[in-house]
């Protein structure tokens, strides 16, 4: 889907907080272009410059960043963490602003006078401090000038098997709001087959009594949770069944994976009757990462931090939904009296 707003102008965005680049996807596949991307960890960087090139230019730590050597853009992606919020009162709000990744981002959107943006969290900010650290949030967006749409939503309806629950949020200047116009959600779509995801042939990833881990399991199958619950036997009759070796409990999936988080990294399922390992590359198409850069990564960047970086990805579907739905509402949305001057201008000198 291409995006074309009035004056045929391709939406510009900055990719903060970028990890390896999930909402980077998500928005170019909706055909909006990425001007610079800020990301301050090492390893998700190389990934990062595996996809997209190694001529792309890191700003780095968007709390150090001057908003006047940034180049010009529409809208901003992040996908910022959820930090101890210190709330004193109603009057006094915020104690501290320093350090907390939020007010960095709302800074560049007022220095940059930013027409839109898209942020990610986790599920726990609704409750995170009572919900005072998300009534904060959107109160601070509301003053920097912004109209905030914002929905919880899971990855298992917007196109993968992944029971990945995060909040969405979409900012548009109020001055660019006209008549109550109101943003559209995403629409939940069928989910996919998890056969198509759980790919890799890659033999090392079977999981049997060669490995050492193998009798920790067995152990683990055991314990005071699990013990009497479950039979091997029983479990490898059933192909793609995922397993969740939980810190305790064990817990089986069908047709979806549990949430992928950066220190997750015992999702096991079965294939041919055999058990197997969630490998990284699996987990970047889970997360909707196209086959083609997955591959770009497969084997020249560990295990270990692949599983890690995936976790820690923005869902590209996701992102994709919502900044298709973004795109949509700019293009409806009635001109403002300052647009119909500046278009009256752009076709005036076209002529």
């Amino acid at each position: 889907m291409a995006v074309e707003t009035r004056g045929k102008k391709t939406l510009r965005f900055m990719d903060f907080c970028a990890g390896i680049g999930g909402g980077r996807i998500g928005l170019e596949k909706v055909g909006m272009r990425c001007v610079g991307f800020s990301e301050i960890n090492r390893s998700s960087t190389r990934t990062y410059r595996e996809f997209f090139g190694q001529d792309e230019q890191n700003y780095g730590d968007l709390m150090k960043i001057n908003p006047g050597d940034l180049p010009d853009f529409d809208l901003m992606i992040a996908g910022f963490p959820c930090q101890t919020f210190s709330v004193i009162g109603p009057r006094t709000g915020m104690s501290d602003r320093r350090g907390m990744t939020i007010f960095g981002l709302i800074d560049i959107m007022t220095a940059k006078n930013l027409k839109y943006f898209i942020l990610e969290n986790v599920k726990g900010l609704l409750n995170h401090g009572n919900g005072e650290s998300l009534n904060v949030i959107l109160k601070e967006l509301d003053q920097a000038g912004y109209k905030v749409f914002w929905k919880l939503v899971t990855s298992l309806y917007l196109g993968v098997p992944q029971m990945r629950e995060r909040i969405y949020f979409v900012g548009v200047r109020k001055d660019l709001i006209k008549n109550g116009a109101s943003f559209n959600f995403p629409r939940s779509v069928k989910i996919p087959d998890i056969k198509d995801y759980l790919i890799d042939t890659d033999e090392s990833l079977e999981f049997n009594e060669k490995k050492r881990s193998y009798e920790t399991f067995l152990k683990y199958l055991d314990n005071k949770y699990n013990k009497g619950k479950f039979s091997i036997e029983r479990m490898l009759k059933e192909d793609y069944l995922v397993i969740d070796t939980r810190q305790s409990d064990l817990r089986l999936y069908r047709g979806r994976v549990p949430t992928l988080r950066t220190g997750r990294h015992g999702i096991l399922y079965i294939r041919n009757g055999k058990f197997r390992r969630l490998s990284g590359y699996e987990s970047l198409l889970l997360q909707g990462f196209p086959k083609e850069l997955a591959r770009k990564v497969r084997g020249n960047i560990d295990e270990a931090s692949l599983l890690s970086q995936a976790g820690n990805a923005m869902t590209v579907n996701a992102v994709e939904a919502f900044g298709g739905k973004l795109a949509e509402f700019i293009t409806t949305v009635p001109k403002t009296e300052y647009e119909e001057k500046r278009f009256d201008k752009i076709r005036f000198a076209n002529r």
